[in-house]
């Protein structure tokens, strides 16, 4: 496991609640501070903003202990790390259009601070503010927060506001708030935090760092493309490189499911138990784990579970259920390139397909198939993807809340389709400013993941080193897979603190190699269960001999 490179801890158990506090930080500079009155630092932030940009609140909070909620629809979000005393700050930033919403942001301040700043990715479709004051993405369940460590940290809602009982893209109707959902929020209130950090430090961050997952992931790939010179390090997991291309599969993957094609949750189980029979002893040991993912979808055919002489029930598959396997499996082909000149969305891995991650549920029940098979319009027991897909053909592509999803062709909405591509899709292979900048990128995919494809940022990162050569790329990218691991990291070993080898990059010139990760459960006392290599791509975990739950066991390697 990655030991820590930035900051020494103490932590002591409390009645089983861990308080964690810093030792001294090693910051690119001096450590810097609100001063002798905290207070009033942080209150004379209210008047702080310009322009666009205003201060709605700004106070000292209270310290809090680690806690972990009982309930909570990921394992991450059942984690509230142990936090400092520091200066919250949220604010807003005023809209051109006086219809669109405002971008809404928190701004996080330690009483110390080391020089440096995370930027939090958002998720789904935004709309809900993320404040930055979490673990971020992969980070171990016991491990202390960035801000906790003396980072400023900040988040942003991306520009709009999700309302309960509202499809999640009814805001792309007003195009300002769908260019801040896509790209300028992100940049926006990146330039929004550097001035309020100045304002109270008196220096700007020597150090920037934006870490993101899924739609976050997205946001991170976005920044090195589009803003190449705002961030020193990127950690961008499972993201939504493929935009447009996501949700039109995901579309697809909910109109195969419809009627009788609707795989039964029994039949979920059915199908993970005969992928694990098939493949889970490839890598050297029966570990309930598909290290070898790709190998695993050349060798896995869902047509032997086929239901054959007069059979049915929850034993077998129907005809019309294999096929909607397969069209999960396959890639979505456009008739058209969408921008840079993609043309199809990666068919989905196989493993993990009963994963349990959402509460009761997980894998293909949580993504694909939901508690009930898919309507219109969708309701909230279909599967994510479903409702996702859907609402975005009807509110952002067809642009009309009623359109029969079912008659889609995007064909008939070329101009939008390619639009809204430009502005969503993070396919940009050329990163060569970001490289000249000394931006260090890490990128990590989950092979259990059917929230989007794993295969769609193995294929980009493989566009990336078509153009700019292995050797090149190597200086300042890194693409690791997590096998077993679906989209919120359960299902297998998928924590690690990324941050911490992120600056160690970035501030050591520390290339990172092949890395550790653990598995661990929310809940007290915090404990690791097992540990595997976490891989450099193309290379996945082999099994040598001794303990199956310890890392040490396996080694990184390619082929068989």
């Amino acid at each position: 496991m990655m030991t820590n490179l930035i900051a020494p801890w103490v932590c002591t158990a409390i009645a089983t609640v861990f308080m964690c506090s810093a030792l001294p930080t090693v910051a690119a500079a001096a450590d810097r501070g609100l001063g002798a009155d905290a207070v009033a630092a942080c209150a004379a932030l209210s008047g702080a903003g310009t322009g666009a940009t205003k201060i709605d609140a700004a106070a000292l909070t209270e310290p809090k202990p680690l806690t972990v909620a009982a309930g909570g629809p990921t394992p991450t979000a059942r984690i509230n790390p142990a936090t400092p005393q520091f200066c919250r700050v949220l604010g807003h930033i005023d809209p051109t259009d006086p219809k669109a919403p405002p971008i809404r942001f928190q701004l996080n301040l330690p009483l110390q601070w080391n020089g440096r700043s995370v930027q939090y990715g958002g998720g789904g479709f935004n709309g809900v503010l993320i404040t930055g004051v979490g673990l971020p993405p992969a980070a171990p369940f016991d491990s202390a927060s960035p801000l906790a460590k003396g980072f400023a940290t900040y988040g942003t809602d991306s520009g709009h506001e999700t309302r309960p009982g509202e499809p999640p893209q009814l805001f792309a109707a007003n195009d300002e708030a769908f260019v801040n959902f896509a790209h300028a929020s992100y940049k926006k209130v990146r330039d929004a935090a550097v001035m309020l950090i100045e304002r109270a430090y008196g220096a700007k961050p020597e150090k920037m760092y934006y870490l993101g997952s899924s739609e976050g992931g997205r946001e991170g790939l976005t920044m090195a493309q589009r803003y190449p010179a705002d961030f020193d390090g990127i950690f961008a997991r499972v993201p939504v490189i493929n935009w447009v291309g996501l949700q039109h599969a995901g579309t697809r993957a909910g109109l195969a499911t419809m009627g009788d094609s609707w795989i039964r949750p029994a039949q979920v189980k059915l199908v993970h138990d005969a992928v694990l029979a098939a493949c889970d002893a490839q890598d050297g040991i029966a570990d309930a784990l598909v290290e070898d993912a790709v190998g695993c979808k050349a060798r896995f055919d869902p047509a032997k579970l086929l239901c054959v002489n007069g059979a049915g029930g929850d034993q077998c598959l129907g005809e019309a259920q294999v096929a909607a396997i397969r069209a999960l499996q396959s890639p979505y082909r456009f008739s058209f390139a969408l921008a840079n000149g993609v043309t199809e969305y990666p068919g989905w891995g196989v493993s993990g397909e009963a994963t349990k991650s959402y509460g009761p549920t997980g894998g293909w029940s949580a993504w694909w198939l939901g508690a009930a098979p898919p309507v219109l319009p969708p309701l909230p027991t279909n599967g994510i993807a479903w409702v996702y897909g859907a609402g975005g053909i009807q509110h952002i592509f067809a642009r009309d809340p009623n359109f029969d999803v079912r008659k889609y062709r995007p064909e008939d909405f070329v101009d939008r389709v390619r639009e809204v591509s430009a502005l969503m899709d993070s396919t940009n292979p050329d990163l060569d400013a970001f490289k000249a900048h000394g931006g260090k990128l890490v990128m990590l995919e989950h092979m259990s993941d059917y929230a989007q494809s794993p295969y769609a940022g193995i294929g980009y990162f493989q566009q990336v080193q078509k153009r700019m050569g292995e050797a090149g790329v190597a200086d300042f990218m890194r693409l690791y897979t997590a096998p077993g691991v679906d989209h919120v990291g359960s299902g297998g070993p998928s924590n690690v603190d990324m941050l911490s080898v992120l600056v160690d990059w970035v501030e050591h010139g520390r290339a990172p190699e092949d890395l550790t990760v653990v598995e661990q459960q929310a809940a007290l006392p915090i404990a690791v269960d097992r540990s595997l290599p976490l891989c450099q791509w193309p290379a996945w975990p082999h099994y040598k001999a001794g303990d199956s739950k310890s890392a040490a066991s396996f080694v990184c390697a390619q082929g068989e």
